[in-house]
């Protein structure tokens, strides 16, 4: 087993937290966007989003401050105000989002490979969790294909 670069890995599960947070904002957001027919259950799909979001960024700054001279930053990454508040332009946005997420997760298991079984299986599970979004937000997206494909015949 190699030695855990701590430098690295707190760099990166900052970027995480960072980007989690602003996860917390853009779902909060669209669950206030969100209007038609559909609002009801899409405002709770994203505030749930938005609950899980600050839990994952929770759990990155709980490794950071786990680690040694980790220090969980104070910002939030850059979010985007797209003005696109139509629910499959949301959908996709927040499916840019995941992607974004996973990513990240991905360049930490990397970092983390071979030096921390812990760290290790904390950024399979997470990655897990993004991909299993990613694959929920495809499968909203799949109705508004199909529209936009059949409005057009």
């Amino acid at each position: 087993m190699k030695e855990l670069d701590v430098k690295s890995t707190i760099k990166t599960l900052n970027e995480i937290m960072e980007y989690e947070l602003a996860g917390v904002v853009r779902y909060t957001h669209y669950s206030l966007m969100i209007t038609g027919p559909y609002r009801i259950p899409l405002v709770d799909f994203f505030k749930a989003q938005a609950t899980e979001s600050l839990t994952h960024a929770q759990q990155a700054g709980e490794i950071i401050t786990g680690l040694d001279e980790g220090h969980p930053s104070l910002k939030i990454a850059p979010v985007q105000e797209s003005s696109h508040h139509a629910i499959e332009e949301i959908i996709q946005e927040s499916l840019e989002h995941e992607k974004k997420a996973l990513s990240l997760y991905k360049e930490l298991l990397e970092v983390v490979e071979n030096s921390s079984v812990y760290l290790e299986e904390y950024a399979r599970t997470m990655i897990g969790n993004e991909e299993m979004h990613t694959l929920e937000l495809k499968k909203m997206l799949r109705d508004y294909s199909f529209t936009s494909t059949s409005k057009t015949k």
